[in-house]
């Protein structure tokens, strides 16, 4: 089944269909000269299992978490008589930029390198440390923490729905939610580039329309988990190398980070209401 993730379909294996495909993966193979069998000339590899994701998820989430902790403490507190300090803004332009090319490297990467998986989890760290900096002293309220919580919340409770209803991922579906995403990342940076001008569509206001573009982005966010949990249990009936559980990681941090992102502005933009 070939995959309209980008994340993914860079990799030939998840592109497979069946386990069959994968059934001699990591067994020695033999010479083809009648009755002179070689030796065995491929070594045993490992393959990506459930523990194997969980590992390295755990490492890359860990690492953003860590980086994010860092740039917070290091940089200099906001405060009304100060506003904001520079270095709170060349890190998150920093972070943020880097972290957007990492991640198209990542996602359009054949063969899945952890050393630029592990880069972009540092550079999206040092990002949202920035910027959970820069809401918890606009908004306050605990804000962050509250983000924090409904991102793993979500997470769980996607997961759970995957599980027990068990969801079905079919083509429709994954060609609206990445048609979606792309556009969505079109229409920020359209966003973005509006503003440098004073002149945006308020997509990133605390209005009304702000609120519902934030809302759509943190359903996107769910459904590309959904996504993602779909790749890891084909990826490990398929009996996919091990290396591939950080391409599995990359696309659920990306997931983790755009569901997070999306929760900080609807929580600001209530705590205007």
């Amino acid at each position: 089944m070939q995959s309209n993730n980008p994340v993914f379909r860079r990799s030939e294996e998840f592109n497979r269909t069946g386990a069959g495909a994968y059934q001699q993966f990591g067994e020695p193979q033999y010479g083809a000269q009648p009755g002179y069998p070689a030796p065995p000339t491929q070594v045993q590899q490992g393959r990506m299992t459930i523990d194997s994701v969980v590992q390295s998820t755990s490492i890359t989430i860990g690492i953003t978490v860590l980086a994010a902790a860092i740039t917070w403490m290091v940089t200099p507190a906001i405060s009304p008589e100060t506003g904001i300090p520079s270095s709170v803004l060349a890190a998150s332009v920093i972070g943020g930029g880097g972290a957007f090319l990492l991640s198209l490297v990542n996602s359009f990467k054949r063969v899945i390198s952890p050393a630029l998986v592990i880069a972009f989890a540092v550079a999206e760290g040092v990002a949202l440390g920035a910027l959970s900096e820069l809401f918890n002293a606009v908004y306050g309220g605990g804000i962050v923490v509250q983000a924090v919580i409904g991102t793993f919340a979500a997470f769980g409770g996607t997961l759970a729905a995957y599980k027990f209803f068990d969801i079905q991922v079919g083509n429709k579906f994954r060609t609206f939610v990445i048609a979606a995403m792309f556009g969505m990342v079109a229409l920020s940076l359209l966003e973005v580039v509006l503003g440098m001008f004073g002149d945006g569509l308020g997509l990133f206001d605390d209005g009304a329309l702000g609120l519902v573009f934030a809302i759509a982005g943190l359903v996107l966010g769910i459904f590309m988990l959904i996504l993602d949990f779909d790749f890891v249990e084909q990826g490990v009936a398929n009996g996919l190398p091990e290396r591939e559980s950080w391409r599995a990681s990359f696309g659920l941090l990306v997931s983790l980070v755009w569901i997070y992102t999306n929760l900080l502005r609807i929580l600001a933009i209530l705590q205007q209401d």
